[in-house]
């Protein structure tokens, strides 16, 4: 439990953690290099979606399109129906019940945008543009107010997703406490028009704002005094000459604590919509269920159009490993409370919001399970580092082509693109020859993910005897432990369909 050896010798040249930490100090407390990884949490809750199976039927067809007779000609697993939608009033289909986590102010994302955004259009599906893009913006220009009046970065970032969007799904803006301070609301609202702004308590990694890292002092004391918290603090003399005898070579910005309250939140949406948005959504962390009650209250009060809520471990492009390791309520907790809360207020006869739910996902069977799980309510899962890998590895895909080092694990798939990559044609057919030289590889990458995703998905639902997402149903899962049956409300596979197996036998 303690992470320490039980010999630990005076003398050992390391290197666990304890021993790194003692001349590296804070550094340890963060997943590096930072801007070139994603990292996630790994610790082993007592139960996770592991924890369920689907059950599988001999018989039966939901959810198939109206007039059509379900059969073992029209009940086929490549007509089930995988699009989804989301919304209070207006609602925003995608082709697959998913969507990209925030990508914000971190490196990776900021480097990788193209190939994500990109892929995220091609596929239908939603994109979310996280926290701090325009505070972090070298170009950024702010007026005599401090708000922001030109963000080239947020700019590139409307325009590289809307320019292959093509009626599924869409892009939106989240804001935490800088960003709406920054003016970062009415920006995207008055330059491109916004239809949806996100609203941010939390995520699944961690419970405090997000943080990355800068490598000069220069950009340090800009964050500074832009509003950011900076760490070590670049105007001390002290930690000035530390940084350039290269005691250290990079500062922490962090985002300050969010504050909630009911009225003010009330307030905020109604403020953002007075501003033209159409759409007003909501990402919370792996809080108490205290603060989750109050997302899916207030968020029905409020009508909002999506409520995200995010388990532990959750993924990361930088968050410290304690609290993705030891903080928050695991998913499955997180989840199965989300779906008894919502009921409860269906049952009242209050409309909850529509909701989505992310931590941990990475497959079709966990997209499936989290639908189920918290059917009706839940309209699809927020994916992270999941939906980002493709598209790294399709840039790098396209750097090794470049330089002629292709290793076996590619290359024994082909020497070119259209080789390596099954859906690139699908690709190519749906931007056209042209600008299909304009498409990077990590998008085609992304695409072929999602790809996977939804025939995996297709042929799960199937399987259940789900044609459409909306005829997944809670029936449809088992638990594979008693504890598990205990905290999600979904049987013990000993239990599920016990009823209808005694009427058959007693018949």
């Amino acid at each position: 439990m303690s992470g320490i050896c039980t010999r630990c010798i005076d003398g050992c040249t390391g290197n666990c953690e304890v021993f790194k930490a003692s001349f590296r100090s804070r550094e340890l407390i963060y997943p590096g290099p930072f801007g070139e990884i994603t990292a996630g949490g790994d610790k082993d809750y007592p139960i996770d979606y592991s924890h369920l199976n689907i059950q599988g039927y001999a018989l039966g067809a939901e959810g198939l399109p109206p007039g059509v007779v379900g059969g073992p000609d029209t009940a086929l697993f490549p007509a089930v129906s995988t699009q989804t939608e989301y919304g209070w009033d207006l609602r925003v289909k995608m082709k697959v019940p998913v969507f990209t986590g925030a990508l914000g102010s971190t490196e990776i994302a900021r480097k990788n945008w193209e190939h994500f955004a990109v892929g995220a259009a091609l596929s239908g599906i939603t994109l979310v543009c996280g926290e701090n893009v325009c505070g972090i913006d070298p170009r950024l220009e702010l007026d005599s107010n401090g708000k922001v009046t030109s963000a080239p970065d947020m700019d590139r970032r409307m325009e590289v997703y809307r320019r292959y969007h093509h009626g599924f799904g869409e892009i939106l803006v989240q804001m935490n406490v800088e960003d709406t301070r920054l003016g970062v609301a009415e920006y995207v609202s008055r330059k491109h028009g916004l239809d949806t702004i996100e609203l941010k308590w939390g995520q699944g990694a961690k419970s405090i704002g997000g943080e990355i890292k800068v490598n000069t002092l220069e950009r340090a004391l800009e964050l500074q005094k832009r509003g950011y918290i900076i760490t070590p603090d670049p105007r001390d003399p002290v930690v000035q000459q530390a940084f350039q005898e290269g005691a250290f070579k990079e500062f922490e910005r962090h985002s300050r604590l969010g504050f909630i309250d009911e009225q003010g939140f009330y307030a905020e949406v109604e403020r953002l919509r007075g501003l033209g948005f159409k759409r007003i959504t909501l990402k919370t962390g792996a809080y108490s269920l205290r603060e989750l009650a109050m997302a899916i209250k207030w968020g029905s009060r409020a009508r909002i159009d999506l409520l995200t809520v995010d388990g532990a471990p959750g993924g990361t492009g930088m968050s410290p490993w304690p609290m993705m390791e030891e903080w928050g309520m695991p998913s499955l907790y997180l989840h199965s409370a989300a779906y008894e809360f919502a009921k409860k207020l269906a049952d009242r006869g209050e409309r909850p919001p529509d909701m989505a739910f992310a931590g941990g996902f990475s497959s079709e069977d966990g997209v499936f399970k989290a639908l189920a799980l918290g059917a009706p309510f839940v309209k699809a899962v927020c994916m992270g580092r999941a939906l980002m890998i493709p598209g790294m590895v399709g840039k790098n895909i396209a750097q090794w082509l470049q330089d002629g080092k292709l290793p076996n694990t590619v290359g024994q798939f082909g020497s070119t693109p259209e080789e390596i990559f099954v859906c690139y044609e699908d690709v190519k057919e749906m931007v056209g020859g042209d600008e299909m030289k304009s498409i990077p590889l990590g998008a085609v990458g992304v695409y072929s993910y999602v790809e996977k995703l939804k025939v995996g998905l297709q042929q799960l639902m199937a399987g259940s005897r789900s044609f459409s997402v909306p005829a997944i149903s809670r029936r449809h899962l088992m638990s594979l432990t008693e504890e598990c049956a205990r905290v999600t409300g979904i049987p013990y596979l000993m239990d599920a369909y016990r009823e209808e197996a005694m009427a058959i036998l007693e018949s």
